[in-house]
């Protein structure tokens, strides 16, 4: 990468644009998505669209000389004129105030790039191409757009309210997995069909029991990782990855696929000549304390001798072990089962 992804806070801060025009607008417009004051930089008369955010008060207009005063407490500044020649100039003096900068259609010139975004406020995705392909970003926003209901920033917003609370009564792995149940379970349903207090109800209940429902869910996942990389690998491996608290590989993984797990999650290589029996033992230890486990294995898991020999010495051991298969053509399958 040769932008690192991040979200500025802008609360408390301003946001300098300096233009007048339509760049300078288009900028405004973002801009107004967050809780920053507003200043409009510019000598002449903006235009209609930025006068009439002026006489609202939801920005105002700074038509005196550009010093570095003006920069003081700013989080992010766009450099917006229209004109290449002003925006380097201008993007000169802001970069000498120590101002982050964002110059537009000059990604050489920018300290800052300015993301395609899916608002689902508090919940933001941002996509970003490094400046090189804005048409796909838009086209990738279209599809997040479609997966995330309108109404999902709403139901975040309810869970950053109860967090305090089930901060105050519930441990860490508990509160994770209250969490993983509100965005994957029926909170979640509920609040996306327009029902908000049966979705508050539901988690109130829920932290006040102790956490979140029963799961019938096993708590090791036996996750095969297929033929290669990450493409190889089922949505199914990929949600329990992102749910492990440990994770266990029998053969070096593609780092690709690694990447898709918890940052968080204890990672461990293992022999992969282990017996099934110790092996079990391994993987159930952690269930005990109520951890989530994931097995990475290049076997294909749904005929394996040794995956299957893992299962029965897991069943002997009283633990349940979910089996997730990766994508092998049929050659790939025939030489595993062979093996």
């Amino acid at each position: 990468m040769k932008a690192f992804p991040m979200f500025l806070r802008t609360t408390g801060r301003r946001i300098v644009i300096l233009g007048g025009g339509e760049q300078a607008a288009q900028k405004a417009r973002l801009a107004l998505k967050t809780d920053a004051a507003i200043c409009l930089a510019f000598p002449g008369t903006p235009d209609e669209e930025l006068s009439a955010l002026i006489a609202e008060g939801r920005i105002t207009r700074h038509a005196g000389a550009i010093t570095p005063t003006l920069f003081e407490n700013c989080a992010l500044t766009f450099v917006a004129t229209g004109c290449p020649g002003l925006d380097a100039a201008l993007h000169a003096i802001a970069k000498d105030a120590g101002a982050t900068v964002n110059v537009v259609d000059q990604p050489d010139l920018c300290d800052a790039l300015t993301p395609s975004i899916v608002d689902r406020d508090p919940v933001v995705v941002a996509i970003g191409t490094e400046g090189t392909a804005p048409v796909l970003a838009r086209q990738i926003k279209t599809r997040v757009e479609e997966m995330l209901e309108p109404r999902l920033g709403g139901l975040a917003a309810l869970a950053g309210r109860l967090r305090g609370a089930a901060a105050q009564r519930l441990s860490p792995r508990a509160r994770r997995d209250l969490w993983r149940w509100v965005f994957n379970d029926a909170p979640r349903r509920a609040y996306t069909a327009d029902s908000e207090r049966a979705a508050a109800k539901m988690i109130k209940q829920a932290i006040s029991a102790g956490g979140a429902p029963a799961s019938d869910a096993a708590p090791i996942a036996l996750v095969s990782t297929g033929t290669g990389g990450r493409d190889m690998i089922t949505l199914r491996a990929v949600q329990r990855l992102q749910e492990a608290d440990a994770i266990f590989c029998l053969a070096l993984p593609d780092d690709a696929i690694l990447e898709l797990a918890r940052r968080d999650a204890e990672r461990q290589m293992l022999n992969p000549d282990i017996a099934p029996e110790p092996l079990a033992r391994l993987l159930a230890n952690p269930t005990e304390t109520g951890a989530r486990v994931v097995l990475l294995t290049g076997h294909d898991v749904a005929s394996s001798p040794q995956i299957a020999a893992l299962t029965a010495a897991l069943a002997q051991l009283g633990s349940k072990a979910e089996i997730i298969g990766g994508h092998y053509p049929q050659s790939a399958r025939s030489a595993t089962q062979a093996a």
